[in-house]
C-alpha cells in the first residue's frame, strides 16, 4: 500500500476511536476531567483503569463517533487545556507509581485563534519537557493519524508503537507539499518522501513495534498482551532508570549508525 493510501485509511471515520481501545483492552475506566486552569477538553480522554488488575492511567486523543460527537470533541485536535490535563494525569500516575498508556489518533493541535491565546505551543512544550522527565512507565500507540506536535505531546514514551496502517508525520502531506513543492497536488509524493508509514518508521527506529489491524478484536488482544509483557518489564526498573531509559531513547533518534 503506498503511503498516501495509509494516511487516507489512517483518516477514515470508521476507525476506531481512542474511547473504544479503552473499553476494550482495560476494565473499570473512570474517567478524570480538566486542567485545573481552564476547563475540559474533550478531544482527550483520560483517567483510571485496571490491566488485568494492574492500575493504569490511561490517556487518549478521541475524534467522536458521528457529526455530533465529532463537533464537541473538536475532531479530535487538542486545544492547550487537553494538553494540561493530559499532563496532570501524568504526573498524578507518577505520584501514585501507575503507569501510563496513551491512545493517539489526531491530525494535530487544534490551531484556532482560541487555543494560541491561552498558549497551545506552550502547553505541547511542557508536555516535552515534563513527560522526558516522568519517574514511570510510559508507552504510546499510535491508531490513526499521529500529527505533528499534537502527537508528540503524548508520545514522548518509552515505547512507541503503531498500527500497521498508522502514520506519523511532523506534517500533513498536504501541508509538506503546499510548503516545499508549493504544489498541494504533489502531497502522494509528499507523503513518499516523509517516511511516515508504520513500516518506514520502525527502519528509522522512530518507533518500536507494529501491530496488525486488519481485525479490530484481535488487534485488541495483541495490544493487551503486549501491554502486559513490556508493562512487567518496565515497573521492575527503579523510576530514575525509566526515566533515564526514555531520555536515552530520544537522545538516539537520527544518530549515525
Amino acid at each position: 500500500m503506498k503511503a498516501m493510501e495509509r494516511v487516507r485509511h489512517a483518516r477514515d471515520k470508521d476507525c476506531p476511536g481512542g474511547l473504544r481501545y479503552i473499553e476494550e483492552i482495560f476494565t473499570h475506566f473512570m474517567e478524570l476531567h480538566g486542567d485545573r486552569r481552564y476547563g475540559d477538553d474533550r478531544a482527550i480522554v483520560g483517567g483510571l483503569a485496571y490491566l488485568d488488575g494492574i492500575p493504569i492511567t490511561v490517556i487518549a486523543t478521541e475524534k467522536g463517533l458521528d457529526a455530533k460527537s465529532r463537533l464537541a470533541r473538536n475532531f479530535g485536535s487538542a486545544h492547550p487545556e487537553g494538553y494540561r490535563k493530559a499532563l496532570r494525569l501524568m504526573k498524578q500516575a507518577e505520584k501514585f507509581c501507575r503507569p501510563v498508556v496513551c491512545f493517539i489518533n489526531t491530525s494535530g493541535a487544534y490551531c484556532g485563534i482560541g487555543a494560541e491565546e491561552r498558549g497551545q505551543g506552550q502547553a505541547i512544550a511542557e508536555n516535552l519537557m515534563e513527560m522526558t522527565a516522568l519517574k514511570t512507565p510510559i508507552i504510546s500507540i499510535l491508531t490513526g493519524e499521529g500529527g505533528s506536535g499534537g502527537a508528540l505531546a503524548l508520545a514522548v514514551a518509552n515505547r512507541v508503537w503503531m498500527l500497521e496502517q498508522a502514520v506519523y508525520s511532523v506534517i500533513s502531506p498536504e501541508g509538506c507539499a503546499s510548503i516545499l513543492y508549493r504544489d498541494p497536488d504533489k502531497a502522494e509524493m509528499a507523503a513518499e518522501n516523509l517516511k511516515l508509514t508504520a513500516p518506514d518508521l520502525l527502519a528509522l527506529g522512530v518507533i518500536e513495534r507494529i501491530f496488525p489491524d486488519e481485525d479490530h478484536a484481535e488487534t485488541c488482544r495483541a495490544l493487551k498482551s503486549a501491554l502486559l509483557e513490556e508493562l512487567a518489564a518496565l515497573t521492575a526498573l527503579s523510576g530514575e532508570t525509566v526515566a533515564e531509559q526514555r531520555r536515552l531513547r530520544f537522545r538516539a533518534l537520527g544518530a549515525a549508525p
